[in-house]
């Protein structure tokens, strides 16, 4: 089947000059706010309701369609990960990357729309501080945290590429693989970043919550406002004294298929130091060691990979 579907993005484009903006749903099969928020905007553009007038808006309304007939998170594999083009695609993914990547190479901003399993509260994931660094250098800071601000939500995340490559390295017995290993950590924000762009994701909240495709629209809306690609107010970005922002410090990974949790964790559970998180197969307790946010906790990982992250609040955004 999956040779048979087609990729499919729509742009519309102003009269004045501004910045190119793309909107991604459905990158995950199962998230489907995302979509929905976009055709909510696109009615509103096609009925004359809203106009762009400078710059451009592309939508993508689904990313990886295998995964989307099939209500699955991946279709072959998770494109969020090792999102580069392949001269050898060897998956639908692949194929997916060799259309994806040019595309959001040929714009300025991404806002990339998700939503999760557990029940929750919507949040944004913000790339790095400005950095000349190895890892993931970057320039555009500001404008991608200012963005951040208006899209409706009052928690942000930072630090995944950072902490996920700390788990690698020290995973690695080889740091030959190093380079290798850490593109894997590398979706579509990443990859955006690497084109001199900045990114978004959008964490619109659980999968099935009904709200989820207003978080959808409301963040498109509010960034095509904020970039003034619609004759709009520009939103009012969330009070500093109304933000939760929380950093990634620590990933912590699964030795054993035997490793459990003590409990049925989900995101932004807080924990103290010395509570207990889980126990390893031969019945070691691991704890905390400071008081931390559990952030992406997975029971069903497997040995060697990552079980949860840690994160810490930090009121420096």
């Amino acid at each position: 089947m999956s040779r048979t579907l087609h990729f499919r993005s729509l742009q519309y484009a102003g009269q004045g000059p501004g910045p190119r903006l793309i909107v991604t749903g459905a990158v995950h099969g199962n998230e489907t706010a995302g979509t929905r928020g976009i055709g909510r905007v696109m009615a509103q553009l096609d009925s004359g309701k809203l106009a762009i007038v400078n710059g451009s808006v592309t939508f993508v309304p689904v990313v990886n369609p295998l995964a989307y007939a099939n209500g699955a998170r991946a279709g072959d594999r998770n494109l969020n990960r090792n999102l580069f083009p392949k001269a050898d695609p060897q998956d639908f993914e692949d194929r997916v990357a060799n259309w994806l990547c040019p595309l959001l190479a040929a714009h300025d901003v991404l806002l990339d729309l998700h939503s999760f399993n557990s029940p929750g509260e919507p949040f944004v994931m913000v790339g790095p501080r400005d950095n000349d660094g190895p890892l993931e250098p970057f320039h555009r800071e500001r404008e991608e945290r200012a963005l951040a601000r208006v899209l409706g939500v009052r928690r942000f995340v930072d630090g995944w590429l950072r902490t996920y490559g700390a788990g690698v390295q020290r995973r690695l017995r080889d740091d030959r693989e190093l380079e290798t290993v850490l593109r894997y950590g590398v979706g579509t924000t990443e990859f955006m970043r690497t084109t001199g762009g900045y990114a978004l994701t959008l964490e619109c909240g659980q999968h099935d919550d009904p709200q989820a495709p207003d978080v959808a629209t409301r963040a498109i809306l509010n960034t095509l406002a904020h970039l003034g690609l619609v004759d709009a107010p520009r939103p009012e970005p969330v009070a500093r004294d109304r933000m939760e922002v929380l950093s990634m410090c620590e990933v912590h990974d699964k030795r054993a298929d035997g490793d459990t949790f003590s409990r049925p964790w989900t995101s932004f559970d807080r924990v103290r130091g010395g509570d207990e998180i889980g126990r390893r197969a031969d019945g070691t307790p691991v704890v905390a060691g400071s008081d931390a946010v559990i952030l992406f906790p997975d029971s069903a990982a497997r040995a060697g990979s990552e079980w949860y992250y840690l994160a810490r609040e930090n009121p420096d955004f």
